[in-house]
């Protein structure tokens, strides 16, 4: 099941079909995330997007372990003193 014909209530909920909550782990009162993508409404597990953030942190800091946000803006932070 790909696709399927819905429609939006007065107060703009939609209800999610079960076998497409099934496919995606969604569980009733669960958390979801929505992204709006190229005209389009994504719908998916937090799980799924924490996933995916915590590999594109990998994959931007490689093996630095000692990586942090806080080093990030020190960083951020010389290199606009720099440009002055």
């Amino acid at each position: 099941m790909n696709m399927i014909a819905g429609k939006m209530a007065g107060n703009g909920r939609i209800t999610v079909p079960l076998a497409m909550r099934q496919a995606l782990g969604l569980e009733a009162g669960g958390n979801i995330v929505l992204e709006l993508a190229g005209g389009e409404i994504r719908v998916r597990a937090v799980e799924s997007a924490m996933a995916d953030a915590r590999a594109l942190t990998r994959q931007l800091l490689g093996t630095n372990s000692t990586a942090s946000v806080d080093d990030f803006l020190s960083e951020r932070q010389r290199e606009a003193a720099d440009d002055l």
